[in-house]
């Protein structure tokens, strides 16, 4: 490698250690992420997205390289939310992670965030790298997809690999498919921190009347473009994993079907299914608000 190209990964590869994550908070615990809502819609306060996946195991180091710590800058202070790496260059998460914010730092290739560990990669985002989905509509959670520019390029390695997203052909509903969701969210309703290390939990995709008789006082909510998965077992996401992704196994790689959008307000362990946004619904969208080719995708 030549000096010059030493110099520049230096330069746009920053350790773990420059996040002050005593200062980070899920995203959920922020009150311009519930003053958004109407009246009639605060009963999901506490129930979005679970900190850490609730009832999960611990990851094998690597085992999740699309896996991304997004730490967001508000006004109010610095929040967590989950990702997925689409590209070199773009991370894939929900619209309601990044909706006032100024910009922020995403960490891949990151087992324990904490630690210094050699695959890390800590890589700044701004404003104007922030793209929402433009009918995005915050009091009914609608649209809850996002992409983030980053300013420097992600560097791949055993650790840090793009996920796969489906092709825009892609009409299948996942039904009945075990799923794997992954983040550094809370591992339980009644843990004061997220997760140092990613958590990951698994369960099946339900249909969507499944998942409207479960939240039967949401319907205004959930929409055809939203997938869910069961909550058996308390298993579920949790507060801090909003934005991150859904997979399941497809010629034995992963594929993104969803983004973790919301849960239930009666805690993350409680059963009922946690929402997230369909990505076959967003695909289109999501290939226009990024550097991503759809030959790889």
């Amino acid at each position: 490698m030549s000096r010059i190209a030493a110099v520049f990964l230096i330069a746009l590869v920053t350790v773990a250690a420059d996040i002050d994550w005593t200062k980070v908070r899920p995203i959920e615990d922020f009150d311009h992420y519930w003053t958004r809502l109407p009246a009639e819609l605060q009963f999901l306060r506490n129930s979005v997205p679970s900190a850490r996946v609730t009832n999960g195991r611990e990851a094998i180091p690597g085992q999740f390289p699309y896996q991304v710590a997004l730490v967001i800058s508000f006004n109010q202070g610095s929040g967590l939310c989950g990702g997925s790496i689409i590209s070199n260059n773009y991370v894939l998460t929900a619209a309601h992670c990044v909706q006032g914010a100024s910009g922020g730092t995403a960490l891949v290739g990151a087992h324990n965030r904490l630690n210094n560990e050699p695959s890390q990669q800590s890589i700044v985002f701004e404003l104007d790298g922030i793209t929402i989905h433009p009918e995005y509509t915050s009091n009914t959670i609608r649209n809850d997809v996002a992409t983030i520019r980053l300013t420097n390029s992600i560097v791949f390695n055993d650790r840090v690999r793009p996920i796969r997203l489906p092709s825009s052909t892609d009409v299948r509903t996942f039904s009945g498919r075990i799923a794997t969701v992954s983040g550094f969210g809370r591992t339980s309703d009644t843990s004061p921190v997220t997760s140092a290390v990613v958590f990951f939990t698994t369960n099946p995709i339900i249909t969507f009347a499944n998942c409207l008789d479960q939240w039967s006082n949401a319907v205004h909510v959930i929409q055809s473009q939203n997938i869910c998965l069961s909550g058996n077992g308390g298993r579920s996401s949790c507060n801090g994993d909003s934005g991150g992704p859904l997979t399941v196994q497809e010629d034995g790689k992963s594929l993104q079907v969803g983004i973790v959008s919301f849960g239930s307000s009666a805690g993350c362990a409680i059963g009922r299914p946690s929402v997230y946004a369909r990505v076959t619904h967003f695909l289109d969208w999501i290939l226009e608000n990024s550097d991503v080719d759809e030959q790889v995708a």
